[in-house]
């Protein structure tokens, strides 16, 4: 037994040996894996990238599998996916995954992302990978944008319509820019077929390209932890971080419990719960596209109705410009904004362990009115949610325009040289 493991260990060595001659597989294993250290005070925070990187996959895997079957024609499309559900063998556990898959991979990307306001992931040295971060997020929300069309119900047909035509809004170029995303005078087969080669070919290549490189740029500055304490400061005779593990296998190995308890509730939600009650799966896109039936309440899925109650929290016209385009500038404001945050933060501190408690205020503040603006963006418009919505904008912008003075003026606690915990 002990000369049959001696010899296949003999090959394998060998494979990896004329492996090596004509590929860095061992070198790049080493620097992304097992000589790349990660700070040992990592917490529930740090798996959502993790766990963002396992949905990813699995919507280019299930997304894969739909187009086998689905067709991207207006007369069809919604039939195709019927088909899907009813009569292609597991069709309806792989449109599930998707569309569930959806609304999870945004879950964990917002906490992803409200972990680096937390510990102040965006501060330098990282701000490059901040700033990568940022523009997959924008992608993400492009990508999910042009899928939402696809099943051409009529919830789809509507919700598109209204923002396609946020861009006939803006001055002298609109009606033109308009027309061009269109594709067509009107939503058509046109604009279905064009908005699923974006979003099966087009941008699902950038999506992919950035996490790519968003992973190099994270492994070349290193993760930050919770005490925002530089690990490469303090190593040992051997070049090791004293307060580091090595990536593999020590996270690999929390990663995958969390991988195997993520799954557990992301189908415990894809077989009972896959509708999401309304909520990824709206009732009117059970009906097929109809431009002369407008839905009750037309309002995006949930993760894009933060933004959609800003849209629609401007009411006035200003400077002789209708309010429809000014809504649209604050809500590209708030996707834009949190991309200057590196610059914003003046603390002498990364973490919000040692930040002051305006900061902590702050971040409350800014957290609450996020999630109230969520459900302002469900809810149908009224005076009421109209003046909530308003102020809420204002609470989220102040987390970022209030930055640099209550940064600069709040008295912090001294940052530890080494990790705590």
């Amino acid at each position: 037994m002990e000369e049959q493991k001696t010899v296949a260990s003999g090959k394998f060595e060998k494979a990896m040996e004329w492996l090596d001659l004509r590929f860095p597989a061992t070198e790049t294993f080493e620097y992304h894996m097992s000589k790349y250290y990660a700070p040992r005070n990592h917490n529930f925070w740090y798996l959502m990238g993790w766990l963002a990187t396992i949905v990813l996959v699995m919507q280019l895997l299930t997304g894969i599998w739909l187009t086998m079957s689905y067709v991207p024609d207006g007369e069809k499309a919604f039939a195709s996916v019927e088909y899907i559900m009813r009569d292609v063998e597991f069709g309806w556990l792989l449109r599930y995954l998707h569309s569930t898959g959806a609304s999870a991979f945004f879950i964990v990307v917002y906490l992803h992302m409200y972990r680096a306001l937390m510990y102040g992931s965006y501060r330098g040295p990282r701000e490059l990978l901040w700033l990568i971060g940022m523009v997959i997020f924008i992608a993400l929300m492009a990508e999910g944008f042009l899928g939402y069309l696809l099943p051409w119900g009529n919830m789809s047909y509507w919700g598109a319509q209204v923002i396609v035509s946020l861009f006939g809004a803006i001055p002298v170029v609109g009606p033109d820019l308009m027309e061009w995303i269109r594709g067509d005078f009107l939503l058509s087969g046109i604009t279905l077929n064009r908005f699923f080669a974006l979003h099966v070919v087009a941008v699902p290549l950038v999506l992919v390209m950035l996490v790519f490189i968003h992973f190099v740029a994270l492994h070349h500055v290193g993760s930050n932890n919770p005490d925002g304490v530089e690990i490469k400061k303090h190593k040992d005779e051997n070049g090791v971080p004293l307060d580091g593990v090595a990536f593999y296998p020590y996270t690999v190995v929390h990663d995958i419990h969390a991988t195997v308890v993520f799954l557990f509730l992301f189908c415990v939600v894809v077989f009972y719960f896959p509708e999401g009650g309304g909520y990824f799966l709206e009732k009117p896109n059970f009906e097929v596209a109809n431009a002369l039936k407008t839905p009750e309440h037309i309002a995006p899925v949930w993760y894009y109705t933060p933004y959609y109650a800003m849209l629609r929290a401007v009411t006035y016209p200003l400077l002789g410009i209708a309010a429809k385009f000014w809504g649209l500038v604050v809500m590209a404001g708030a996707i834009i904004i949190p991309f200057v945050l590196p610059w914003l933060d003046k603390s002498p501190v990364t973490s919000i362990r040692y930040k002051g408690i305006i900061s902590k205020w702050m971040l409350g503040i800014f957290t609450i009115s996020f999630l109230v603006l969520g459900y302002l963006g469900t809810v149908p418009p009224s005076p009421f949610a109209t003046l909530a919505a308003q102020f809420f904008t204002m609470l989220y912008f102040s987390y970022f325009v209030l930055m640099p003075w209550y940064t600069r003026v709040e008295k912090t606690k001294p940052e530890p040289d080494r990790i705590t915990g």
